[in-house]
């Protein structure tokens, strides 16, 4: 079937590029030489309606002037639907309200090529030959996959060059239709609201000119310059605020398709136990009881949080949660029933104990003869598992009639929930149709796909009627894809100046990346994992002998990306240590940083700024200090801190960053609130702890966030810059954890040095 080439094709290029599948090397080493191809132009054409006219694979015009862009990017609150927007808008010269969204097909052109090439393990100041092969090579296997996705904080920066390429396509195929018309040479016109404009005052309308356009070639249209942009670098309001405001909005859970019954789950109450039996008679017995269901058999056995369940169908939500409840049930203990956090933590110190890892980054000696006889300071960092906990509920509406498969879900990866609902249902993947509604929160653990497989194993067994399946909160929170626990430890010299001689530094966790790629392309997990290690080995202090390596541990937990994957948690290790070597200088942080960034001017000016914003603190408070590169940008976080009756209290966080070009001022505002929130709460109270195999948390009770009387005021500066644009969704989250254990230090004297940050 198609679908299983499309799904072999993804391992071999997946494999060849070493992430799984040894012996293809050579095979993508050759292919590699032949052109990328072209995202311009899709495979099939855009689903348009009322007369409108595709220009591109991209964007069509309609006999309102409107402009309809397909868009492949799931909105989660971060804003892509309307800086994504912003940049077709502008290089298409039509006013950003003109321009309607509709959901991109699964199509190659779409794939997410920039989230991909940036998973490579590079150094960010490494600018050699190497990097440059491998970036390129990755990018073009990118197109090839064509995987449509939304995550990395990649969407601006993978749309920046297809979709102001789509966009000036169109205005040169807009223009030539004019200048055809009016018989004058295309140069002489110029484009504007909507229309191409002569000197002489001629003026056409895009729509009027949209079928005319549709036969010119566009030739390789200039993308225009920064200095000549009216829209991008302007601060446009949110497109889906008004309807998120009014309630019109559709999340994946308002999806209502005709005859809808619902479904829950009866989850194991420990990690990995296998559903043995259970009584079914009683519950068809309650009010509205449609099915009781065994899932097992359709679910996948490795790598998920849920390999074995069971399901009641009913007529509503409550009466199937209130029934799946009550199901008596029997349950076969798994490998993981005696697992626990102190076992997890114990094997990791074995681990780094016994094991040299895989050096991600070295220079210099950090051992060499003129590095020993200097002050030695050391220091072991660790941090737990933590769930997602987006405030919308798990959820998938899945229907299975006639062969076809249709999904109604809030996903991060289309593509994939498309893979996995055909491999379910037994059918071909262009036989499974998807509309991705909105997310109420996403933070990665939409990229996983697992609801949508349960989804899709319930409506085969319901007659063809579409099921919404819905997880409790006490579900998500016991049966997440977690981010990974870890365990780092440091070791560092001064010289007599109080300079940083040498570093070492060796952490261990387990490998998000290999569990990833098993459960959704069915590749072993092997070789480095650039996330497990990220925010550690790529920072940009000036040390000349370092050595940076990560130890990855096979782990019993289920682990998953969770916003700012690697860095949300080797940030605080790394900052941490760099504020405790400052103390064992007698320096003051921030001009112990600005002494190790004498190359590195952009992160100096992002520190300076922030630290200049913030001033000094009040009496009683502190301020710590952070800065971290993640996902391209560069981010400077000052908290200014006070402890009120032994509890942390943040009142204020100055974040400063470097994003490249800011596209949306507003949305980096907006996105660097929510990143400090969302990492603030990880700070203070995030932690995902197992006992013989359960997890001790199970909602908002005991895995708190933040409160509104918790929030500190947030003020964002961006740093100008003429850079390509970078990651905005994730990088404020990293820096805020060790800026506000930094104050804590600065205000009592004492090291904290885990995570979740405790006093007590």
């Amino acid at each position: 079937m198609a679908g299983e080439k499309n799904t072999s094709r993804r391992r071999f290029l997946l494999g060849g590029l070493g992430l799984g599948v040894a012996g293809v090397g050579a095979l993508v080493l050759g292919w590699g030489v032949l052109p990328p191809r072209q995202r311009l132009h899709g495979s099939a054409p855009l689903p348009l309606q009322d007369g409108a006219v595709a220009l591109n694979g991209w964007l069509a015009i309609g006999t309102d002037g409107t402009v309809t862009l397909a868009m492949p990017r799931s909105e989660m609150g971060q804003g892509v639907h309307t800086a994504l927007p912003m940049l077709v808008a502008e290089e298409l010269d039509v006013p950003l309200s003109s321009v309607k969204l509709i959901q991109a097909p699964m199509d190659k052109i779409f794939g997410n090529v920039a989230m991909l090439k940036d998973s490579l393990p590079f150094h960010p100041d490494d600018q050699g030959r190497l990097k440059a092969l491998a970036q390129w090579t990755v990018a073009k296997a990118a197109r090839e996959l064509g995987v449509v996705v939304t995550g990395g904080s990649s969407s601006v920066k993978d749309g920046w060059g297809p979709m102001r390429e789509a966009g000036a396509s169109a205005r040169a195929m807009l223009v030539g239709a004019a200048a055809a018309l009016w018989q004058v040479p295309p140069a002489q016109c110029r484009t504007e609201d909507g229309a191409v404009v002569h000197p002489d005052g001629r003026r056409a309308s895009y729509a009027s000119l949209a079928q005319r356009a549709a036969g010119i070639a566009p030739g390789t249209p200039a993308l225009k310059s920064p200095k000549d942009f009216k829209l991008i670098g302007q601060p446009a309001p949110r497109r889906d605020t008004p309807s998120k405001v009014n309630g019109s909005a559709r999340f994946g859970i308002d999806a209502r398709p005709p005859g809808m019954l619902y479904a829950a789950l009866h989850l194991p109450p420990r990690l990995g136990d296998t559903l043995a039996a259970f009584d079914a008679v009683p519950i068809l017995a309650m009010p509205g009881v449609k099915k009781v269901l065994d899932l097992t058999p359709q679910l996948p056995q490795r790598g998920t949080s849920v390999t074995s369940c069971a399901a009641v169908v009913a007529d509503t939500w409550w009466r199937a949660k209130q029934a799946a409840a009550a199901l008596p049930t029997q349950w076969k203990a798994g490998p993981q029933a005696n697992l626990s956090s102190a076992g997890v933590y114990a094997e990791f110190a074995r681990l780094l104990d016994s094991e040299a890892g895989h050096a991600y980054h070295a220079s210099g000696e950090v051992e060499s003869k003129a590095v020993q006889g200097l002050r030695s300071v050391k220091a072991e960092y660790r941090a737990p598992f933590l769930a997602h906990a987006a405030m919308e509920p798990v959820n998938c509406t899945a229907q299975v009639k006639d062969g076809k498969v249709m999904l109604w879900v809030s996903t991060q990866a289309p593509g994939i929930a498309v893979d996995v609902a055909a491999k379910v249902a037994g059918v071909d993947a262009k036989d499974v149709t998807i509309e991705v509604l909105l997310l109420g929160g996403g933070f990665g653990r939409r990229l996983e796909v697992d609801m949508v497989a349960q989804a899709v194993a319930i409506a085969l067994q319901c007659g063809g009627a579409p099921v919404q399946l819905v997880w409790t909160r006490e579900q998500d929170t016991r049966h997440d894809m977690y981010r990974p626990a870890a365990l780092a430890r440091f070791a560092a010299r001064l010289d007599e100046h109080g300079r940083i001689a040498s570093w070492d530094n060796k952490s261990v966790s387990g490998s998000i990346t290999h569990q990833f790629l098993q459960r959704n392309f069915g590749l072993p997990g092997a070789g480095p994992d650039k996330t497990t290690a990220e925010g550690e080995f790529d920072m940009p202090y000036e040390i000349a002998n370092q050595r940076i390596a990560h130890v990855i541990a096979d782990s019993a937990v289920p682990v998953g990306y969770w916003r700012s994957v690697g860095h949300s948690h080797n940030a605080f290790f790394k900052e941490g240590f760099i504020d405790e070597l400052a103390h064992a200088a007698g320096q003051d942080g921030v001009a112990f940083r600005r002494a190790m960034l004498v190359k590195h001017p952009r992160h100096l000016a992002v520190l300076d700024a922030a630290v200049a914003r913030a001033g000094s603190p009040p009496p009683g408070h502190a301020h710590g200090v952070a800065l971290h590169q993640s996902f391209g940008s560069i981010v400077a976080q000052v908290a200014q801190v006070s402890v009120e009756n032994g509890e942390i209290r943040v009142q204020r966080v100055v974040c400063a960053i470097d994003c490249g070009i800011a596209v949306n001022p507003n949305i980096i505002a907006q996105q660097m609130e929510s990143a400090v929130l969302f990492g603030l709460s990880a700070a203070l109270g995030g932690e995902i702890t197992f006992q013989e195999g359960k997890v001790a948390q199970s909602n908002f009770h005991d895995y708190p966030v933040l409160r509104m009387g918790q929030t500190p005021e947030v003020e964002t500066i961006i740093i100008a810059s003429a850079e390509h644009p970078e990651g905005v969704g994730e990088p404020g989250t990293p820096p805020i954890a060790p800026a506000v254990a930094n104050a804590v230090f600065s205000l009592t004297g004492k090291r904290l040095r885990s995570l979740p940050l405790r006093l007590g």
